[in-house]
């Protein structure tokens, strides 16, 4: 038996990985989108095999893998993931035997960590930021590479920097639209990740014709996996501005409401870097005559639940007197959470640079690094001492006895230290700040370091 797309009946489930012969779907978004003659539609990645775009991707950075003889019997994958890219290498790996390692951050939604591990993957977690960072002296690529450069039965495909990426979208995605709108799409929006997507899909339709390609970003210190801000995007190699036709930010709340409007109006089970893409498209695009405008939904709402709860807290399911099992954050953590982001201020947190600058000064905060003596070894701010976070309380004769002395939390990205903040001005600091984005900030800074 052969795979036949007419029928849907195929040799394994590799067959249903997605080609111009076998798109997935595109729908027209009637209630959300109010243009009166611009026709916007959705490009649902999660008919994928294994549930979202990044499937296109995994496939072909193995395929070019085994093409170029670096990848076959008897090796191992390690990549760093903000989850989907993880989730479509564990399949198809489970498939061609290929077991997978993969570095994350702890911050990405518990739902992807979880189905990782229950696909065979070897996670490790890590406190790094929800999109990894090239260049973070303990972040997800950075182990990563590590371990492939260690280990020989490792490789490292490298989503971040292979052009096999883009390479997937132009081989599927790009003639995937063009055929499916008959040629006629005007413009083409994506998110902005590892831009693979953009770039890919943007090349192969600027090709045929005079197709606008657009991109969609997070703000900064967004709650949006997968994606990333301007800041972080100038990390990315596979983000070309100069290819494409225009950019714009969207924020949380922004992507969060179009994305349970979504769900609401047009029943389409969209996650949130779907609502993203399409206010970004609604932002963009001209409300003209002839215009087809073809908006990527990357994956479903159903591994995002507890991000969910943290943006729709009302839906949390009502409290009850006696136990129950835990099914979202507690009204505490949401608050603790609140407290968090609102120390995001200037007069609570100091930006790396901003930091550097008081260092060099002559009256120098005293600069606290909370995390394990392992990491503060290899790479800290310099001048500053090492407490790591499980202690502050057994060594708070460490810290000055002046409740009004200037001091500076840091740690990997910048999350644990606004818990350390807070729990020093709980003991009567007034004077205490986090450093924005951590050590990674301030590697990628290019600020000086010592080990």
């Amino acid at each position: 038996m052969s795979n036949d797309h007419n029928l849907r009946v195929y040799d394994s489930i590799l067959g249903l990985l997605s080609s111009e012969e076998n798109p997935t779907p595109l729908v027209r978004l009637n209630k959300v989108v109010l243009f009166k003659h611009t026709q916007v539609f959705a490009k649902l990645e999660w008919y994928n095999p294994f549930g979202a775009i990044k499937d296109r991707v995994a496939a072909n950075l193995v395929r070019d893998a085994e093409e170029r003889g670096v990848l076959g019997k008897g090796k191992k994958l390690v990549e760093a993931t903000s989850g989907n890219t993880g989730l479509g290498l564990a399949m198809i790996g489970n498939q061609k035997g290929y077991p997978l390692q993969t570095p994350l951050s702890e911050a990405i939604p518990l739902e992807k960590r979880t189905v990782l591990r229950f696909f065979g993957t070897d996670v490790i977690e890590l406190d790094d930021s929800l999109c990894p960072a090239p260049g973070a002296p303990e972040g997800a690529i950075a182990q990563a590479r590590a371990t492939a450069d260690t280990m020989d039965e490792y490789i490292l495909l490298d989503q971040y920097t292979n052009e096999a990426n883009p390479g997937g979208h132009y081989r599927t995605t790009g003639p995937e639209i063009w055929r499916q709108t008959e040629g006629k799409v005007t413009h083409f929006v994506a998110g902005l990740g590892t831009c693979g997507t953009i770039t890919g899909t943007g090349r192969f339709l600027k090709e045929q014709g005079d197709v606008k390609v657009l991109g969609a970003c997070p703000e900064d210190g967004h709650d949006i996996p997968g994606v990333r801000s301007q800041r972080q995007l100038a990390q990315t190699k596979l983000y070309h501005p100069e290819e494409y036709d225009g950019e714009v930010e969207v924020t949380n709340r922004e992507a969060y409401d179009m994305c349970l409007r979504l769900n609401r109006e047009e029943s389409i089970t969209a996650g949130p870097s779907s609502g993203m893409a399409l206010v970004a498209a609604l932002k963009l695009v001209p409300d003209e005559p002839g215009n087809i405008v073809v908006v990527i939904f990357p994956d479903n709402i159903f591994k995002y639940a507890s991000s969910v709860l943290r943006h729709f807290p009302e839906l949390k399911p009502p409290e009850k007197e006696e136990a129950q099992a835990d099914t979202g954050p507690s009204k505490n953590d949401l608050f603790l959470n609140e407290m968090m982001e609102n120390l995001k201020n200037p007069h609570d947190s100091v930006a790396p640079k901003k930091l550097a600058e008081q260092l060099a000064d002559g009256d120098k905060p005293l600069v606290v690094d909370i995390r394990i003596p392992k990491h503060f070894a290899e790479s800290h701010v310099p001048t500053s001492i090492n407490i790591p976070q499980d202690n502050l309380g057994g060594r708070v004769s460490e810290l000055p006895e002046d409740r009004n002395a200037s001091i500076v939390m840091v740690c990997n990205i910048g999350k644990f230290s606004k818990q350390a903040t807070l729990y020093l001005k709980s003991m009567g600091y007034r004077n205490v700040k986090s450093m924005k984005g951590g050590l990674n900030e301030w590697v990628r800074k290019g600020l000086e370091t010592e080990s």
